[in-house]
């Protein structure tokens, strides 16, 4: 199977939030997109609910260096998140097999 050439690999990302924390937690995403729209190699970006509480985060990318260089930039944004969690975030490396992109 072939997958698109600007979507080769990717990271998934479930965060628990503490309860109180949610609305910050969701401004914080949206200035992060701010920030993520400069990075030429993130080819997508996203950011959903997946209940009260829980969130994930999946972006892909079209090579490893290109993911390397969003990690360390996401480092210190996830850092900053740290007060906001209930638990510590996992995070998964993956291979994209299939994407439909614009």
């Amino acid at each position: 199977m072939t997958t698109h050439p600007a979507a080769k690999v990717g990271f998934l990302i479930r965060l628990e939030l503490k309860p109180d924390k949610v609305m910050e937690f969701e401004a914080q995403l949206g200035a992060s997109l701010l920030e993520i729209d400069n990075e030429p190699g993130t080819t997508a970006w996203f950011a959903v609910r997946l209940g009260p509480t829980s969130y994930a985060v999946f972006d892909v990318f079209p090579d490893d260096a290109a993911r390397q260089a969003h990690f360390e930039a996401g480092r210190k944004r996830l850092s900053g998140l740290a007060n906001l969690l209930a638990v510590p975030p996992s995070m998964v490396r993956t291979d994209v097999i299939a994407a439909k992109l614009p």
